[in-house]
């Protein structure tokens, strides 16, 4: 292939991927606004119908529309190019947005839980019919939304943190239908507080696990699926390598991890020689462990330290 056929095929994959990512971020926006006014109509229902798991649901429902609403906001900001002052660019907004919907979430559940107990502790009467109604259209609406975002959500965890608001809001929506047959027709209303506090503990879950990566990321962990000790040695089958020592590998965001270390060469060779050698381990690097980045320093008999961590 021709340097004009590769600059061509290189022009038409970012043409693509800068469409894909604006059709994701109007996908972001469109469940946005569709979450807010489910959050209205489910205002209304609850102060009408007496029903705590459709007034907390609504809470959740606005809650998650800012959430998706920041996701989107983020999702735009994070396209800026890399400047003097931001080298790294800008898309560890995205997972400074998820750290944020991911502890907003918490704080709603805990909010939730406590409204719950103090309705078990003191019932009280839920118009079923009208709960049913309104629970029925917020999950179509709902489901709508998660529909929209469910193929983003596997490529970016800033859109994984919106979906699973979103997919929360539609289990809530599910989980409080039942509890309005059981309302409207057996009149078991301590069942209204139950479905929220069941629902809140799926959340709960889903929302730690979000807080717990965005958090490994923020601290610059090295990824988790990533195997330094196994990189090392893989590295070191390359014949020109003595040793590969003062290795840092963090994830700039979800899904691009960067990989650093040092390397002692077995032999005095010329800058132009490294030159070979790192385009090695960047191919190993990509295609067996997935690493996108990589920054070495080469050495010569000039490091005594060859501990795998400095």
């Amino acid at each position: 292939m021709s340097s004009h056929d590769n600059h061509v095929h290189e022009h038409i994959h970012e043409h693509e991927h800068n469409h894909h990512r604006d059709h994701s971020g109007k996908n972001l926006l469109t469940s946005a606004l569709l979450n807010l006014i489910i959050a209205l109509v489910e205002v209304c229902g609850g102060i009408f119908s007496n029903s705590l798991s459709l007034l907390s649901d609504a809470l959740h429902n606005f809650t998650d529309s800012l959430s998706v609403l920041l996701a989107f906001v983020a999702n735009r900001f994070g396209k800026k190019q890399a400047d003097i002052v931001k080298t790294f660019g800008y898309k560890r907004i995205e997972i400074i947005a998820a750290l944020f919907n991911s502890a907003a979430m918490i704080m709603i559940c805990l909010f939730l839980f406590y409204e719950a107990i103090i309705r078990i502790i003191h019932p009280e009467q839920v118009k079923g019919k009208l709960m049913l109604i309104v629970a029925i259209v917020c999950f179509l609406a709902n489901l709508v939304a998660v529909i929209i975002l469910k193929k983003d959500s596997h490529h970016n965890l800033n859109f994984k943190a919106a979906y699973l608001h979103l997919l929360g809001d539609t289990l809530t929506s599910l989980v409080v239908i039942a509890g309005a047959i059981l309302i409207n027709y057996f009149c078991i209303y301590w069942i209204d507080p139950l479905v929220t506090i069941i629902v809140s503990i799926y959340i709960l879950k889903e929302a730690f696990s979000i807080l717990k990566e965005a958090y490994q990321i923020l601290m610059q962990s090295a990824p988790l699926n990533l195997d330094l000790t196994a990189v090392k040695k893989r590295l070191e089958t390359i014949s020109s390598i003595e040793n590969i020592h003062h290795i840092h590998a963090w994830n700039l965001t979800d899904t691009k991890m960067y990989f650093e270390c040092h390397v002692d060469l077995r032999d005095d060779y010329r800058l132009s020689q490294t030159t070979s050698i790192a385009n090695q381990m960047r191919t190993i690097l990509k295609e067996e462990f997935g690493v996108e980045h990589l920054t070495v320093q080469f050495e010569f008999n000039c490091c005594g330290d060859k501990r795998l961590i400095h």
